[in-house]
């Protein structure tokens, strides 16, 4: 029998540990082969990643990294889950959200998901869902002791609430077989339609529903914590943390000066939080949330089960694009599955035509059946916290605490949730941060595929019904794919009016092998903007330039080819373009010292990875004449 020796195993014994120096000599020597002359953590540096809130992600981390102890599952803090089992006997609960707001098209929906793995029902009711007076129908031969109901009602949440309560009621629930929350979020409302003027009745009226089922149904919670207005403002991740703690010691507040304790208090909430394609700060916002809404309890006087923060994951709405929709499963997949790894209660996974009105059967079919691949067959929910003890993730989840934190203290210092987003402190901050991802957007440093990355023209457009509109007014609404879905819709237009759309012409130089790669990068920025790329003969010099140009039916150009045949050929093929009419020719690439020669030959602009693709493309439909 081998014995294993006590610091690790036979083969590893042999060789000496490696150390963090002799890795970052080994980073020197690669940097250096790729031009880069960095030492030391200089080294390390070059191979980050600037995220937001002032985050960097590291190449390399270590056990120095991680905390010293993040505790147990179902225990305090609650970083690594709520409860102890965390979802191991039965997963997390797949709750599907309903906007239509015929009841009867509602009712048959909801069976059907029910039928097929669905474990909750989140309605939106009132004048963006379901009519109140239609909740019954839409509720019809739904087992409302099983099934639990989350109530979206808006304004009327209190008239929804009383028409649930008496469904229960009239069904024969007995008050503590009753499962959902009611969803009173005068809150999120405030910073969703900028009405403040009502807030105060709007309190009132949730601190009596959350006393009613704080006393009489034990299964039943009356006030959603939504984070999702300020994500889908375009909050940072520590900003969302910052604002829905704000908002839960607002709560607080409220319901013990309306006589609940601390702990009925913190039992009446349920916090809503945005699950984006990046997993590891979904992963790490999830498990940040519950340490810090742990650490606000237990200064409450609260301890026990009553302080593990109750979570609601939804796939971002944010990251949904119009175009290519059926991109949005692999983007709703990997949101989801971060959803579950970092300890959501429930998970919805949004519909992949969410963004284009109320979804289809296959699409409410696909967003259900993401969650059951995933607990079924993948047995995400087996494993408690699998992310915990990931160096990454664990420093990751301090990192965003931390800025959470401070937003938090921030908001607190400003007179609390309310007067920050009446004096408009939260949106400026919001504002600031969604700037500075939108040049991000713009530039395609963080691309969006099927958008600003590999679109497709060809694409026949998705129509669904439309979907009821929210009220607004507050808070923006934002969307990652907003400033280019702006040219394609241009382009749409053109189309539509003319029955082609507008056109570019790819003047490749040279074989295959010199401007594949330049005419690729060129037709992919164009086709962003709904500009069509012409690349017909495959290859032109400055004797066929002008010919090929006026049979491609562009008004623009653009060269592609490597950089010694710009320099051998693009002034003469520029000019000859600019001779044929063309109204502005580009140039893939940077031009290095040749820019004062191409430029008096007539090149207009230089088209470089990491350019303002928005700026550019926009440019070229107003030139071309594109309304």
């Amino acid at each position: 029998m081998t014995v294993l020796p006590d610091d690790g195993f036979p083969l590893a014994a042999e060789f000496p540990d490696a150390t963090h120096e002799q890795w970052q000599r080994l980073v020197e020597g690669v940097l250096r082969k790729s031009g880069k002359d960095a030492q030391g953590s200089a080294a390390e540096d070059a191979l980050s990643t600037a995220l937001e809130d002032g985050i960097t992600t590291r190449p390399l981390y270590t056990a120095g990294d991680g905390p010293a102890s993040a505790g147990f599952p179902g225990f305090a803090p609650y970083t690594r889950g709520g409860r102890a089992e965390g979802g191991a006997l039965s997963g997390w609960d797949v709750r599907q959200r309903h906007d239509r707001p015929d009841p009867v098209r509602t009712n048959e929906a909801v069976l059907a998901d029910l039928e097929n793995g669905v474990t909750s029902l989140w309605l939106t009711v009132g004048a963006a869902g379901v009519p109140v007076d239609g909740l019954g129908t839409a509720l019809d031969g739904v087992l409302l002791d099983l099934a639990p109901v989350v109530l979206d009602a808006g304004t009327e949440f209190r008239a929804a609430a009383e028409e649930l309560l008496a469904l229960y009621a009239k069904r024969g629930v007995e008050p503590g077989a009753a499962l959902g929350n009611l969803g009173a979020d005068p809150f999120g409302l405030a910073a969703r339609t900028g009405d403040h003027d009502g807030l105060a009745e709007h309190l009132a009226a949730a601190a009596d529903l959350a006393g009613r089922c704080a006393e009489g149904y034990p299964g039943l919670r009356a006030v959603t914590v939504d984070a999702l207005v300020h994500h889908e403002a375009g909050a940072t991740p520590a900003q969302e943390l910052g604002c829905s703690l704000a908002t839960g010691v607002a709560w607080l507040r409220e319901l013990t000066e309306a006589g609940l304790t601390a702990e009925a208090a913190c039992g009446q909430l349920e916090f809503r939080y945005a699950a984006s394609a990046d997993q590891f700060l979904t992963i790490a916002k999830l498990r940040a949330a519950r340490r810090l809404w742990a650490r606000i309890a237990e200064v409450s006087g609260v301890s026990g089960p009553a302080a593990a923060q109750r979570q609601h994951a939804v796939t971002s709405p944010v990251m949904m694009t119009r175009r290519d929709p059926w991109v949005n499963m692999l983007r709703t997949t990997v949101a989801s599955l971060a959803a579950g790894v970092g300890g959501a209660d429930a998970v919805t996974v949004l519909p992949f035509d969410h963004e284009l009105g109320l979804p289809d059967a296959f699409a409410r079919r696909i967003a259900r059946n993401t969650s059951t691949i995933l607990l079924e067959e993948s047995h995400l929910g087996r494993v408690v916290d699998p992310a915990g003890g990931s160096w990454y993730v664990e420093r990751l989840t301090e990192e965003l605490a931390r800025a959470g934190w401070a937003w938090f203290q921030e908001i607190e210092r400003a007179g609390g949730l309310a007067a920050a987003l009446r004096e408009g402190l939260i949106a400026e901050r919001i504002g600031e941060a969604w700037e500075k991802r939108s040049r991000r957007l713009a530039t395609r440093r963080e691309p969006v595929t099927g958008v600003s990355e590999f679109p497709l023209l060809s694409e026949a457009p998705v129509e669904r019904d439309p979907a009821p509109v929210r009220p607004g007014g507050g808070l923006p609404v934002v969307r990652r794919d907003e400033r280019f879905e702006a040219l394609r819709a241009r382009s749409d237009a053109h189309l539509a009016a003319t029955g082609e759309r507008p056109r570019v012409f790819l003047a490749a130089l040279g074989p295959a092998s010199a401007h594949t790669a330049r005419a690729t990068f060129a037709a992919n920025l164009f086709q962003a903007g709904g500009v069509q790329p012409v690349h017909d003969p495959v290859t032109v010099d400055a004797g066929s330039a002008a010919a090929a140009f006026a049979a491609s039916g562009a008004r623009v150009a653009c060269l592609c080819s490597s950089d010694a045949l710009y320099e051998e050929q693009a002034a003469a093929v520029a000019e000859a373009l600019k001779a044929a009419g063309a109204l502005r020719v580009f140039l893939a690439g940077r031009p290095g010292e040749l820019r004062e020669t191409l430029e008096k030959a007539g090149v207009d602009e230089f088209v470089v990875a990491g350019g303002d693709a928005v700026a550019v493309l926009g440019s070229v439909l107003d030139r071309i004449g594109v309304a």
